[in-house]
Protein backbone atom coordinates (compact mmCIF):
# COMPACT_ATOMS: atom_id res chain seq x y z
CA UNK A 1 0.00 0.00 0.00
CA UNK A 2 1.46 3.30 -0.84
CA UNK A 3 1.88 5.81 2.34
CA UNK A 4 0.42 9.33 0.93
CA UNK A 5 2.44 12.71 2.29
CA UNK A 6 -0.43 15.25 2.67
CA UNK A 7 2.62 17.93 2.75
CA UNK A 8 1.53 18.94 -0.68
CA UNK A 9 -2.21 18.81 0.07
CA UNK A 10 -1.84 21.08 3.22
CA UNK A 11 0.39 23.56 1.08
CA UNK A 12 -2.05 23.93 -1.35
CA UNK A 13 -4.52 24.76 0.87
CA UNK A 14 -2.69 27.37 2.50
CA UNK A 15 -2.03 28.75 -1.01
CA UNK A 16 -5.32 28.81 -1.28
CA UNK A 17 -6.47 31.37 1.61
CA UNK A 18 -2.94 33.18 1.61
CA UNK A 19 -4.86 35.80 -0.53
CA UNK A 20 -8.17 36.11 1.82
CA UNK A 21 -5.74 36.19 4.64
CA UNK A 22 -3.44 39.16 3.82
CA UNK A 23 -6.42 41.16 2.66
CA UNK A 24 -7.95 40.76 6.18
CA UNK A 25 -4.39 41.90 7.77
CA UNK A 26 -5.15 44.90 5.72
CA UNK A 27 -8.19 45.30 6.28
CA UNK A 28 -7.20 46.29 10.36
CA UNK A 29 -4.42 48.58 9.14
CA UNK A 30 -1.98 49.97 6.72
CA UNK A 31 0.70 47.62 7.23
CA UNK A 32 4.83 46.77 5.42
CA UNK A 33 5.38 43.32 4.14
CA UNK A 34 7.39 42.35 7.06
CA UNK A 35 4.63 42.58 9.63
CA UNK A 36 2.32 41.10 6.70
CA UNK A 37 4.44 37.99 6.83
CA UNK A 38 4.51 38.20 11.22
CA UNK A 39 1.18 38.69 11.28
CA UNK A 40 0.62 35.52 9.38
CA UNK A 41 3.50 33.25 11.28
CA UNK A 42 1.90 34.17 14.31
CA UNK A 43 -1.28 32.32 12.99
CA UNK A 44 0.86 29.47 12.01
CA UNK A 45 0.79 30.78 8.18
CA UNK A 46 4.60 30.62 7.48
CA UNK A 47 5.22 32.77 4.44
CA UNK A 48 8.15 33.99 2.43
CA UNK A 49 9.23 37.01 0.89
CA UNK A 50 9.46 35.46 -2.30
CA UNK A 51 5.66 34.39 -2.33
CA UNK A 52 4.42 37.52 -0.55
CA UNK A 53 5.83 40.60 -2.91
CA UNK A 54 4.27 38.97 -6.10
CA UNK A 55 0.71 38.41 -4.42
CA UNK A 56 0.83 42.12 -2.90
CA UNK A 57 2.13 43.31 -6.33
CA UNK A 58 -0.89 41.44 -8.59
CA UNK A 59 -3.66 42.92 -6.08
CA UNK A 60 -2.12 46.02 -6.21
CA UNK A 61 -2.46 45.91 -10.16
CA UNK A 62 -5.75 44.60 -9.40
CA UNK A 63 -6.56 47.89 -7.82
CA UNK A 64 -7.27 45.95 -4.45
CA UNK A 65 -4.25 47.50 -2.76
CA UNK A 66 -2.82 50.89 -2.77
CA UNK A 67 0.38 51.85 -1.09
CA UNK A 68 2.73 54.44 0.24
CA UNK A 69 6.70 55.29 0.62
CA UNK A 70 7.10 55.88 4.76
CA UNK A 71 10.31 56.76 6.41
CA UNK A 72 11.93 54.37 8.25
CA UNK A 73 14.14 55.28 11.67
CA UNK A 74 16.20 52.20 10.76
CA UNK A 75 17.12 51.54 7.20
CA UNK A 76 15.17 52.28 4.18
CA UNK A 77 11.85 53.96 3.29
CA UNK A 78 9.03 50.96 3.72
CA UNK A 79 6.30 50.62 1.33
CA UNK A 80 2.68 50.82 3.19
CA UNK A 81 0.17 48.95 1.44
CA UNK A 82 -3.69 49.23 2.23
CA UNK A 83 -6.59 47.98 0.96
CA UNK A 84 -8.58 50.27 -1.22
CA UNK A 85 -12.50 50.50 -1.31
CA UNK A 86 -12.18 47.92 -4.35
CA UNK A 87 -10.40 45.68 -2.14
CA UNK A 88 -12.65 45.84 0.89
CA UNK A 89 -15.70 44.95 -1.48
CA UNK A 90 -13.44 42.34 -2.67
CA UNK A 91 -12.65 41.22 0.71
CA UNK A 92 -16.24 41.03 2.01
CA UNK A 93 -16.92 38.72 -0.93
CA UNK A 94 -13.95 36.34 0.07
CA UNK A 95 -15.30 36.31 3.41
CA UNK A 96 -18.57 35.30 2.39
CA UNK A 97 -17.04 32.46 -0.14
CA UNK A 98 -15.03 31.40 3.02
CA UNK A 99 -17.76 31.15 5.03
CA UNK A 100 -19.85 29.07 2.30
CA UNK A 101 -17.10 26.48 1.63
CA UNK A 102 -16.48 26.54 5.46
CA UNK A 103 -20.15 25.10 5.97
CA UNK A 104 -20.11 23.10 2.71
CA UNK A 105 -17.00 21.35 4.27
CA UNK A 106 -17.98 20.66 7.44
CA UNK A 107 -21.07 19.31 6.96
CA UNK A 108 -19.72 16.91 4.00
CA UNK A 109 -17.31 15.77 6.89
CA UNK A 110 -20.06 15.24 9.01
CA UNK A 111 -22.03 13.34 7.17
CA UNK A 112 -18.88 11.32 5.89
CA UNK A 113 -18.49 10.01 9.77
CA UNK A 114 -22.29 9.05 10.25
CA UNK A 115 -21.47 6.06 6.79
Amino acid sequence: MEVINTDNTKAQMRKGVLELCILSILSQGDAYPTEIIDKLKTSKLVVVEGTLYPLLTRLKNSGLLAYRWEESTGGPPRKYYRLTELGENYLKELQNSWKELVNVVNTTIESGKKL
